[in-house]
């Protein structure tokens, strides 16, 4: 069993790769992007830019009680907007949120799609979109570049410092008849206008600070060494490890301090930026059966799984962990990768280790049974296409089982 490579690294060095000439022609998708302190008071006239009259906005209940909701339905308000509001979305969006979000999309006639919250408000919100013009359930645009048709503006506001949903084409569902996550991914999905205002991570609970921020790590990490890998997304990839090793510890230690949580947002965004041009790999097409078969946390889950990707990974690339150390502030020149790639390993776990996730899936409900399910489901994710190292079902497994 197989995944269908996706045109970015099918292509190879024409889609950025380096070879010995040099990269070849690079596409880098991007939304408009509005990034500060104090930004959420652009949403309005962002929407206006788009054309919304009835914008949709998609969020869950924990957003709501901070208080956000109700300042960005203000900002809409204020520039003559008559928003939806849809609010029923629970972590790792489910298949029947989005047809029930879709269905009161269309009972209301709205136009423009906002996410505000984490990945799962922004996720269900590009479902919303998804389905509002193409035919068919939403589990139907599973895999590479199945949304056909033309989807209507989507406008993205990120509370966490790590999903990067916001600048992305990815949308992440779970299937709850079969207990997995499937992932929908073409340009179509990479929203119009992105807003970071770093005030929304401030009222994030603990535990999504370290998740998400491990999240954003992950993407820089495997967006470096992915097949679809090219120079500006090369950029944004290693700035994003550099932010987050240099300010996650500081978030949870000092949560009210905006520069520690402006530079999490920024390390969000870019590693974001970075991801969606380039692709990801291992960790998250296997974080994404977990996270599909026990509801399990994905930061979390990354946050696990990363060390061990990263050692089997380092035999396929090993001098692409080299610049990786050295963006977590590692002394590794002249060192060969795979050692480098080891110690990079072991300071992903010890930041995992700070900031309180668990050592092992057996913490999070994974038992020695799921392993051969959760291994032949992984086959099936797109990221596994892009990762540097091929892998089959055995392959994968045994990762598993060393993540235990």
């Amino acid at each position: 069993m197989s995944v269908t490579v996706p045109p970015a690294a099918a292509a190879g060095p024409t889609t950025g790769q380096s070879d010995e000439t040099g990269p070849g022609v690079v596409k880098f998708h991007a939304p408009e992007v509005v990034f500060g302190v104090g930004s959420l008071a652009e949403a309005g006239f962002a929407a206006g830019r788009l054309g919304a009259r009835r914008p949709f906005v998609v969020t869950d209940p924990g957003i709501i009680a901070a208080g956000w909701v109700d300042e960005l339905l203000g900002h809409l308000r204020d520039v003559r907007l008559e928003p939806v509001l849809w609010s029923n979305v629970t972590p790792n969006p489910k298949d029947e949120e989005i047809r029930a979000a879709w269905q009161q999309y269309a009972e209301a006639e709205a136009d423009v799609i906002i996410g505000i919250g984490g990945g799962s408000a922004m996720d269900a919100a590009k479902g919303v979109a998804i389905l509002s013009s193409n035919a068919g359930d939403i589990l139907d645009f599973a895999g590479v570049d199945q949304v056909t048709r033309p989807i209507p503006p989507m406008m993205m506001i990120p509370s966490t410092s790590g999903t990067g949903a916001d600048v992305s084409q990815f949308c992440i569902v779970t299937d709850t008849e079969r207990r997995v996550k499937i992932t929908i991914m073409g340009r179509a999905l990479v929203p119009d206008i992105s807003i970071t205002d770093p005030r929304l991570l401030m009222t994030m609970p603990e535990a999504l600070n370290a998740a998400t921020g491990l999240d954003a790590l992950t993407h820089g990490i495997e967006s470096f060494v992915s097949l679809a890998h090219n120079p500006l997304a090369d950029v944004h990839a290693l700035n994003a490890v550099g932010l987050v090793s240099g300010h996650l510890r500081s978030t949870m230690i000092e949560p009210r301090v905006t520069a520690h949580r402006t530079k999490m947002a920024q390390a969000s965004l870019e590693a974001g930026m970075a991801f969606t041009n380039a692709i990801l790999g291992a960790t998250h097409a296997m974080s994404h059966q977990v996270g599909g078969l026990l509801d399990a946390p994905h930061g979390v889950v990354n946050g696990v799984l990363l060390p061990h990707v990263i050692r089997y990974n380092a035999r396929a690339t090993p001098e692409r962990f080299v610049a990786l150390a050295r963006s977590c502030g590692l002394a590794v020149d002249g060192m060969p990768g795979e050692e480098a790639a080891e110690l990079l390993a072991e300071q992903v776990r010890r930041l995992a280790d700070d900031v309180g996730v668990p050592r092992g899936l057996r913490e999070l409900g994974v038992t020695e049974a799921d392993l051969p399910r959760l291994a032949v489901n992984t086959l099936e994710d797109a990221c596994l296409a892009t990762n540097p190292r091929s892998a089959q079902a055995g392959d994968v497994e045994s990762i598993f089982r060393a993540a235990l």
